[in-house]
């Protein structure tokens, strides 16, 4: 029962940081849904079917799930918003060399990442061909 109570307040955390995401541009939302969706999934399942089949969000969060994919433009925000959080990092905190290139590497491995997942099958990938 605690366990429970504990994944379902973690879950309406990471859906309110997965909110707030996407507001901020430099702040990511999929990964926050991502948590949320598996929290809810171990505590409220009625609150995990409404996240996975959510108009805006379900889509992505059920490429995920099923195949690990992540849609294209997902892709293109989320490497733009570590572009944009790297540049404010570097304008704002004016950091030394070392640090500097840590946070570029770990920048570029994350997007390194995201961006050799698969994508999800469009609806012309469904169709069957004649």
């Amino acid at each position: 029962m605690l366990r429970r109570s504990g994944y379902l307040v973690l879950g309406f955390l990471m859906l309110a940081l997965g909110i707030i995401g996407a507001f901020l541009p430099v702040m990511p939302t999929t990964i926050f849904l991502i948590l949320a969706a598996w929290f809810f999934g171990r505590s409220s399942p009625r609150l995990e079917a409404w996240l996975l089949n959510h108009r805006r969000f379900g889509p992505s969060l059920r490429a995920w799930r099923e195949n690990g994919a992540i849609p294209r433009r997902a892709k293109l925000l989320a490497c733009l918003g570590m572009t944009l959080g790297y540049v404010v990092f570097f304008i704002t905190v004016q950091p030394r060399l070392w640090p500097a290139l840590g946070v570029a590497l770990f920048m570029l491995g994350s997007a390194w990442y995201v961006t050799t997942r698969p994508e999800p099958p469009t609806q012309a990938d469904k169709t069957p061909r004649q």
